[in-house]
């Protein structure tokens, strides 16, 4: 060290040669004192320097050395377990027979659009009969009320009490699994009544519709004959029970409590009134405190939960001033899609009640929104209701509608008086009575379900007076209450409903609406109409509504796990197209599809694979039409080049059947080769079992496809040596290499050839290439991911990647595509690969990478010997096109992306341009809610100003006081019921682990092969780290080696692909919020009919009100607001 330190400083220890003696003397006097000055500073001076000015020498050939003969290796090893050249060699031979035809996208979008349509008409038949039978079943019928009537009632079948007797309304009903219904136990011919909890079993009017709807059993049975099809068949009715096809056991929650009400859902409301706007008017006055005030939030989210994407709502709080619950939407009337809804039940819940209240004021801002959203178009265009919610009115209110409602009424009041006291009665009637509205009295949680329902029955009446049966269609929704399996609950489907009404003359200008008949569609058997071989392995289908929302898409996320369970997202059916195809920035796709037109464009996207850790560059063609007779649009995507070719052989059933049943061939069970649920005796039969049953004339009536069926049986021939050449390996004498686990192939047709190499317990992948490993396997949304990723590849070059759940054990993947080209078209046949353990490929890289001691190290300039294994001054990885570690020392970084491990060196690749940054978005992510919240400081008041308000307070009180004191009422009400004032205590959530909606983004990463090598030196405080990069050929590998002693994390910091939230100005975020993108508004509309009943407005019994009370009441408010 002291040798190099004097070397590198240039010491001259002889500079007094040749002077006298004595001066020489004194020379080396003064020399000798000099120099052992020089020799401490130059001692101190390198150890200091050492560090700082050493630098390490990495030989670049060295590494090269290593990368090559590593890669050779590799090569060597994927092209002979997996079987490549051969079959690659195998599609070229028979490249002069087949044909490469360019799928036409606009031809094909037509053709699933036809069928879809098809499908989708049948469900809509079968649900005008049920529609007609309930009406006509109605008709006929008299009303008892003294009908005794015994049903079966899903939740007591099949039960039986102490003396093993069934219980009442019980019986023995028969139920069998079955695979249509999701293997749930069901009765086919019998359907079963569900009556909620907080609903009387026996009640006269439940009885009276539960016999009449009897008729429908009938219906249901037909329907199911007509259309095997057909899942769930269903009559809600308007007074609240729920028939459900086929007959099952119902559960009801862990409290043993049933919430589902039919009146709730979305199929039911929808098809009950045409779209609507809404104003909520809520008083927060002081009056409102304690119970009121939980009952009043409670009504306004029973109110929003009755709104749907085709409805607007806005709400309204007022005491003193008028207050918008959010101050974002002043003004403005927004739409009512989940999102929304759930924010405004937010807000609702931190409501607080002070001063007096001023409803003129509240009303006439009411007025103004819905008259500026008909002056300007927006909002539904339909229904106009404002909806007051308070505990008594005592201004002069009159003026007000006379003003801006009368003599058209074209805005219904719906009034809903809170609290006990009757006091206000008279009053809060008169509104809705005097606006074609309806009066209802909540004093207790328990009534806000009920009273809610009532608008929507007057609402309806227009249509009912009319007769107009439209039929619509729900958005994307999981029903998570019938189903009592997370599997069957988290299923998407779409209900198609229609109305049912009454047709006796006697009663028609108070429009009675029955109820709503309907029917789902799972959402997955509808897509099953675009077969994904059709489309190619980056291509896909898609659907979504008139208002621009996915209805089924590959890239819907719909569901989050909050601890191990999951859960759907709050806002997982009001996902916008635009936040799933986010490169279309200019919404041109979105506008033409939710116009319902027919065309066609091209994007360039990037989408991912391997669960959005890795970038895909793909030009994307869209194809786009509408379904005619519903509000839905379907999109299909072709990929440019390769993406749009398909090829078609053609073979013999008995050749192709022979090869098509080998133990080594798999075909993808969820795609449809064969239908095998028309058949109740297909049901339980595999794709693969339905295919060979059809083929050998065992079940000719099955319905295939027959282009996929010969695709299928030509790939299984031209993919049959694949098996023998496998078989030769594991037999030959050499034996099979270690860590050779498994080799597998796929095809477009959905064929898959797996040859395990080593027995099950020996693996080290046991869920690769399972049913269960469904990221690997040809599914309904997706080929799997080695075939997408290898699609991109050249092919002939193999693709290396390691999963990134590491569970299954430490393994890599080794894939490449195999191509058939006629001319000067390519189209890809499928790929191939073999799945080998990281273990083995770790010995023969730290094999290749140690140079032994007897190197010859002669002109090699750096360090000699090098190796990565014994040299703890270096680090040494392999990895991958996306910067993903396969090979580290560290095996708790294999998977990792490198910038974490190692920020210096990805900062410094990426400044090369190595390496690129892409930024990605996510319009469907879940963040954690911040828990800190500030509240504002509320204003000093004057002493005098204190003093007036208290005496106001005071004065106020004692008016309250004397409202409230009603002698008759105290009589005739109900003081016993429990207040509960806990409700919405007890259902408070805490806020630190609360996910929310969110967008984000972040980064991935892409290596730029045309730098093949590099190395460099980065400055890191006192040292220098370097580093020497090379590309290893033949693959999508690069080789690392990097100075380990030098810490460089002070100065850089880990590069992460961690997700960033982004943030949002208020103004931007308000302007997002109430953002009103193009949609379709549903076609029909009724909100008027010249013979409703308007005078069927509500009421309350036994209402005593005092006229000089109300007179000397109102007289002393005026007093206290001036």
């Amino acid at each position: 060290m002291l040798w190099w330190s004097l070397s590198r400083a240039g010491v001259r220890v002889n500079s007094c040669a040749g002077q006298t003696e004595r001066t020489s003397m004194l020379c080396v006097g003064w020399m000798g004192r000099r120099t052992a000055a020089t020799v401490l500073w130059i001692i101190s001076l390198s150890w200091i320097c050492l560090p700082a000015c050493a630098q390490m020498r990495i030989p670049p050939e060295t590494v090269q050395e290593w990368a090559n003969t590593f890669g050779k290796q590799l090569s060597a090893l994927s092209a002979r377990y997996s079987g490549s050249l051969l079959l690659q060699k195998k599609y070229k031979d028979i490249e002069p027979i087949v044909k490469i035809e360019e799928v036409n996208g606009m031809e094909l979008v037509r053709k699933f659009a036809e069928e879809m349509e098809n499908m989708l008409g049948r469900k809509m038949k079968s649900v005008k009969r049920m529609a007609e039978a309930a009406e006509d079943a109605d008709l006929y019928h008299e009303y008892n009320a003294t009908l005794e009537f015994d049903y079966y009632n899903s939740m007591l079948i099949n039960t039986m009490d102490e003396d093993g007797n069934y219980v009442n309304l019980g019986g023995e009903f028969p139920l069998e699994e079955n695979e249509h219904f999701n293997k749930l136990p069901v009765n086919t011919q019998q359907s079963v009544i569900q009556v909620p909890t907080n609903v009387y079993n026996k009640d006269p009017d439940i009885l009276n519709g539960v016999y009449m709807s009897e008729a429908l059993n009938e219906v249901f049975v037909s329907n199911f004959d007509k259309d095997p099809t057909l899942t769930w068949q269903y009559f809600g009715s308007s007074t609240g029970f729920f028939r459900l096809y086929p007959g099952i056991q119902w559960t009801p929650d862990e409290n043993g409590v049933v919430t589902f009400d039919a009146r709730n859902r979305n199929w039911y409301i929808q098809a009950a009134t045409s779209p609507k706007d809404i104003i909520i008017v809520v008083d927060t006055s002081g009056s409102m405190k304690g119970l009121r005030l939980t009952i009043a939030k409670l009504t306004i989210n029973t109110i929003l939960d009755t709104l749907g994407e085709n409805d607007f709502v806005n709400v309204i709080a007022y005491s003193d001033y008028v207050q918008y619950v959010e101050p974002c939407f002043k003004g403005t009337l927004v739409q009512a899609d989940l999102d929304n809804r759930e924010h405004f039940k937010v807000l609702v819940e931190g409501l607080h009640v002070k001063g007096e209240g001023k409803v003129k004021k509240a009303m006439k801002e009411a007025f103004r929104i819905l008259n500026e959203a008909v002056t300007m178009g927006k909002g539904s265009l339909c229904n106009q209701a404002i909806m007051l919610i308070t505990d008594g009115a005592m201004e002069d209110f009159q003026q007000v509608f006379e003003e801006f409602n009368w003599p058209e009424r074209r805005v219904r009041v719906f009034t809903y008086l809170i609290g006990r006291e009757l006091t206000f009665a008279e009053n809060v009637k008169w509104i809705a009575c005097n606006n074609k509205g309806y009066y209802t009295h909540i004093s207790t949680l328990a009534d806000v379900q009920e009273n809610v329902m009532e608008y929507l029955h007057v609402l309806s009446r227009p249509m009912v007076i009319n007769h107009d049966h439209d039929i619509i269609w729900t958005e994307a929704y999981m029903d998570s209450v019938l189903f009592n399996t997370q599997a069957q609950s988290l299923l998407l489907m779409t209900s198609v409903a229609m109305p049912v009404f009454s047709k006796k003359e006697e009663t028609l200008s108070h429009g009675i609406l029955l109820g709503v008949v309907g029917t789902d569609v799972p959402l997955k058997e509808l897509m099953r109409l675009a077969p994904r071989y059709k489309l190619g392995v980056h291509g896909y289908a898609f659907l979504n509504t008139n208002n621009g929302y996915i209805l089924s898409h590959p890239d819907l996320r719909p569901l989050y796990k909050e601890g191990k369970k999951l859960k759907p997202k709050p806002n997982y059916n009001s996902v916008d197209l635009s936040e799933v195809e986010w490169e279309d920035t200019e919404d041109i796709l979105r506008t033409a599809m939710v116009k319902g037109e027919t065309g066609t464009m091209s994007l360039d996207v990037r989408a991912t694979v391997d669960k959005g850790r890795r970038v895909v560059f793909l030009k994307n063609e869209y194809f786009y039409t509408t379904i005619n007779e519903t509000p839905f649009s379907l999109g299909i995507v072709l990929t440019r080049g390769h993406g749009k070719f398909i090829f078609t052989g053609n073979i013999s059933v008995e050749e192709g059947l022979h090869d098509l049943t080998a133990s080594d061939v798999v075909i993808s069970n969820e795609w449809t080769y064969c239908e095998t649920d028309i058949d109740p005796h297909h049901r339980k039969l595999t794709q693969l079992q339905a295919v060979v049953r059809y083929l050998t004339g065992k079940e000719p009536d099955l319905q295939c496809d027959e282009a996929l069926l010969r695709q299928t049986l030509f790939d299984a021939v031209v993919t049959a040596p694949m098996e023998a050449y496998w078989t030769a390996l594991l037999l030959n004498a050499s034996g099979i290499d270690d860590g050779i686990e498994t080799a597998f192939m796929g095809t477009r047709s959905g064929l898959m050839r797996l040859f395990r190499f080593v027995g099950a317990e020996k693996r080290v992948a046991k869920k690769f290439l399972s049913t269960s490993d469904k990221d690997n396997l040809f599914t309904l949304d997706h080929f799997p991911v080695w075939y997408r990723r290898a699609a991109e590849n050249p092919a002939g070059r193999f693709l290396y990647y390691v999963p990134k759940d590491m569970r299954d054990g430490r393994i890599l993947i080794a894939v490449t595509t195999v191509t058939v080209t006629v001319g000067q078209k390519t189209a890809v046949a499928g790929a191939v690969g073999v799945q080998m353990s990281l273990e083995m490929l770790e010995k023969r890289l730290w094999a290749i990478t140690t140079q032994p001691n007897d190197t010859d190290c002669a002109g090699v300039e750096g360090l000699c010997p090098l190796s990565c294994t014994k040299s703890t001054e270096l680090n040494c990885y392999i990895i991958d096109s996306n910067g993903f570690i396969l090979i580290s020392k560290d095996r708790n970084e294999v998977g990792r992306f490198f910038g974490e491990i190692d920020g210096s060196v990805m900062s410094q690749l990426l400044r090369m341009g190595m390496f690129k940054r892409i930024s990605l978005y996510d319009y469907q992510a879940m963040c954690k809610v911040n828990p800190h919240s500030t509240s504002s400081a509320r204003p000093l008041l004057s002493p005098f100003y204190n003093m007036m308000a208290a005496l106001k307070w005071f004065m106020y009180n004692v008016l309250l006081f004397l409202l409230d004191f009603n002698i008759f009422g105290l009589w005739h009400s109900d003081h016993f019921v429990d207040a509960k004032a806990s409700f919405h205590a007890s259902s408070k959530k805490s806020k630190g682990d609360i996910l929310q909606p969110c967008d984000t983004e972040y980064p991935s990463f892409v290596y730029e092969p045309s730098i093949k090598e590099t190395n460099s030196v980065i400055k890191c405080g006192r040292c220098q780290k370097v580093f020497v990069i090379q590309q290893i050929p033949s693959s999508n590998l690069l080789m690392m080696v990097v100075q380990a002693d030098c810490d460089c994390s002070r100065q850089y910091s880990p590069i992460t692909m961690e997700p960033r939230e982004v943030k949002y100005i208020a103004s931007v975020k308000c302007d997002r919020m109430k953002s009103q993108k193009i949609r379709r508004r549903p076609e029909s509309c009724h909100a008027y009919h010249p013979q409703e009943n308007a005078k069927d407005c509500g009421g309350a019994a036994d209402i005593r009100l005092s006229i000089a009370l109300f007179l000397t009441s109102l007289f002393i408010s005026t007093i206290i607001s001036h």
